[in-house]
């Protein structure tokens, strides 16, 4: 969907003559002196200077984090890592996994490859890079890392006792998608092709005069799709298929035209490769369609697998050939629709669904190493769990547990591994066989740094919201929570809007219960997890009755009594933003909200954006009928607004443009609302923005709601253990 709710979706406030000046003092700790009420001791102060005043806050404004030992700090994110991707050797013994981790040098996330034994011991590090893949016969590892002549590349590594490593490719653009031949001699991926310019738009200058500076050559675009959120402007060209041998040499392309291909799959006899793509002339405008191809790598021909209308995607070869699973669902106009398990015949004949009784969207697709069935992952009410279709027969669950769990190699023995997190376990290797699935923990991520930290409990909530929905969300309490104290609480609502919160680690709101505030996360109508039904409520509809959902589980959280509703807050990113923008143009009771990369005027946000398959959810476009656009546009209801209201975005999103923040900031300044908008430097709507961004934006949250809190929330802070 057009937005997603990204790790570090914000950036930071650039100087300038009209902006606040801003000195961000690092490594300040155990600051003691006078200090305004509800600020605290601790990690980082943020001193804000010049218009500051303005707001109501005296300069400087120091904003610091609780001091102390045991609780989560911003201190811990500078070594914090993660776990990605574990792959089983063909032979059962080994696992190479992704080690992700922030390089706090060069504000950026790196990864490395480990290795360690199937029962957790002789973890150790193995090479820079990442996306393993083990040869069939155990031999030899691919993978992914800097290489020359720039950028990332194909390696290939002997794993006997030399470790003898050979890049393989030399390409100007990334590869990616690597999957090994049946007999081990080729390795299939994915690359970019770049496409000559058009001929039609040449033209001929008169010759420049010697010595002279002429201004460079214009941007000529007419595709609808020209640029993309994390990337920029994007090169004229798709992306295709290639194989090249694993010994080296000129990679062979597999794949032409003017379509991109996804990722393939080798058939088992290796003669094959089936994929997904759309290769019609008006590819780009058909929204939400694509087919399955085969292409025979000898002749590259390709044929068309599929024929109904409507998304198909993972393709998955059966052991025997015979099938190919997928996922994808009939075209339909419903905005939001989970997605489906089906097989068909290895030449695209007899179609049919697997799990029909289960209306969740399947992932990670892996057959049984008989053909029996398949085994895929789904999210389902905030979990992640691991279940098997067989080819007859209803579908059954493999695993169960209040966890998030993905599965990324199985074996022909029913050996398979994975990563899991949970409340408290931000992340976590663990092996399982599907005849006995009790997860076994090979590796914790941050096991050392969390070791001695005491989080905040989570209590999971169900409430029954408008039209008798019933409705699921999270609580987190401060640590040391005492019932008989109130909090201040946080709302944050998820981006998407169609995605999930869910049972796993969050680094943000531990952070944020660590200082003292209940946070509370929900899953509104919309959100997937749920079911087609659910996930399509909001359709034409948003926002809508997903406020009444929110405001219904504020209202839950009040009523147990250890809430002080003088000082509830709210933010959200993306649709989130939406959602937080919408809230105070309809209520008054949050002492202080923050919009992040939000949509503000559905007018505007159509030529801006790099999402404008978003618009299949209104019922016209806005030069037919502008009507429902100006009435969920959160900029029509600015004048009802009271609430002390903060704009975050990054100068770089392409998804929710900044245009929208400043349309909502220039707006609430001129009715005069306590405003501020926080531009952050380098910051994409995704993930692709830089680390200390996160940090940032974690920093300025808590400042502007402190700024308006009613009482020193010190005094809800846990005491410092003896």
């Amino acid at each position: 969907m057009p937005f997603v709710s990204g790790r570090f979706g914000a950036g930071a406030i650039h100087p300038g003559a009209q902006g606040l000046r801003v000195r961000e003092v690092r490594g300040v700790r155990g600051v003691r002196g006078p200090r305004a009420p509800g600020v605290r001791r601790g990690f980082a102060a943020l001193v804000i200077l010049g218009a500051a005043s303005a707001l109501g806050v005296s300069a400087p404004f120091p904003v610091l984090a609780q001091s102390g030992p045991a609780v989560l700090e911003l201190e811990h994110y500078l070594s914090w890592e993660g776990v990605a991707d574990p792959q089983l050797s063909p032979d059962g013994r080994q696992v190479v996994y992704t080690r992700r981790f922030m390089d706090p040098v060069n504000d950026r996330w790196s990864s490395a490859l480990w290795i360690m034994n199937v029962d957790g011991t002789r973890n150790r590090f193995l090479a820079d890079g990442g996306s393993p893949r083990w040869s069939p016969d155990g031999t030899r590892l691919a993978f992914t890392a800097s290489g020359e002549p720039r950028g990332s590349q194909i390696f290939i590594r002997w794993m006997d006792a030399e470790g003898a490593t050979s890049q393989v490719t030399r390409l100007e653009h990334a590869p990616g998608s690597l999957e090994w031949s049946p007999d081990g001699t080729r390795i299939l991926f994915q690359a970019f092709v770049p496409q000559d310019p058009d001929p039609a738009w040449r033209i001929d200058l008169p010759r420049a005069p010697q010595g002279s500076q002429w201004t460079g050559a214009p941007v000529i675009e007419d595709r609808i799709h020209f640029r993309r959120d994390g990337e920029g402007w994007t090169s004229r060209g798709h992306q295709h298929l290639f194989v090249v041998n694993a010994g080296g040499g000129a990679p062979v392309r597999l794949t032409h035209g003017d379509w991109d291909h996804g990722s393939g799959a080798w058939m088992p006899d290796g003669r094959s490769v089936v994929f997904q793509s759309h290769r019609v002339p008006d590819a780009d405008r058909r929204w939400r369609e694509a087919h399955l191809y085969a292409v025979d790598v000898a002749s590259r021909e390709v044929r068309q697998l599929t024929s109904s209308r409507g998304p198909k995607g993972n393709p998955t070869p059966s052991p025997d050939g015979r099938l190919v699973a997928f996922t994808g669902f009939e075209w339909t106009e419903d905005t939001y629709r989970e997605s489906s398990l089906y097989v068909m015949n290895a030449d695209g004949s007899g179609v049919r669904e697997l799990a029909a009784d289960m209306d969740r969207s399947p992932g990670s697709l892996v057959w049984a190493p008989d053909a029996s069935g398949v085994y895929f992952t789904a999210q389902d009410r905030g979990t992640s769990n691991l279940h098997f279709a067989p080819l007859q027969g209803p579908s059954r669950p493999v695993t169960e547990g209040n966890h998030m769990l993905s599965v990324s190699s199985l074996l022909a023995d029913g050996s398979a591994v994975g990563t899991v997190t949970s409340f408290h376990d931000p992340g976590s290797l663990v092996h399982f066989q599907v005849t006995r699935p009790e997860l076994r923990t090979l590796h914790r991520s941050n096991e050392a740094a969390v070791a001695d930290l005491r989080f905040g409990e989570v209590e999971e909530v169900w409430y029954t919201s408008v039209d008798d929905l019933d409705i699921q969300g999270w609580i987190i309490k401060p640590p040391d929570f005492d019932p008989s104290r109130r909090y201040p609480m946080i709302l944050v609502i998820h981006g998407g809007p169609h995605a999930m919160y869910n049972v796993g680690f969050n680094f943000a709101w531990q952070n944020h219960a660590a200082h003292g505030y209940v946070v509370l996360y929900t899953n509104p109508r919309g959100s997937s997890g749920y079911g087609s039904d659910f996930g399509n409520a909001i359709m034409r509809a948003y926002p809508g009755k997903d406020y009444d959902d929110l405001m219904g589980g504020v209202d839950e959280v009040v009523s147990r009594g250890y809430i002080d509703e003088r000082n509830l807050f709210v933010y959200g990113g993306s649709g989130g933003g939406v959602l937080t923008a919408w809230i105070v143009g309809h209520t008054d009771r949050f002492a202080a909200a923050v919009s992040k990369a939000p949509v503000i005027n559905w007018m505007s946000f159509v030529g801006t954006t790099d999402g404008s398959g978003w618009y299949r959810n209104f019922d016209h476009l806005p030069w037919e009928d502008p009507t429902e656009h100006l009435q969920r546009s959160p900029l029509m209801y600015v004048g009802n607004v009271t609430t002390p209201t903060m704009l975050m975005t990054g100068e770089r999103d392409l998804r929710t443009p900044i245009s929208q923040s400043e349309e909502f900031y220039m707006a609430l300044q001129m009715v005069e609302v306590p405003t501020a908008m926080i531009r952050l430097a380098d910051g994409w709507h995704s993930r692709a923005s830089p680390p200390s961004n996160f940090m940032r934006v974690q920093l300025y949250l808590r400042n502007w709601f402190e700024r308006y809190s009613t009482r020193d929330v010190s005094a809800i802070l846990p005491d410092p253990p003896d």
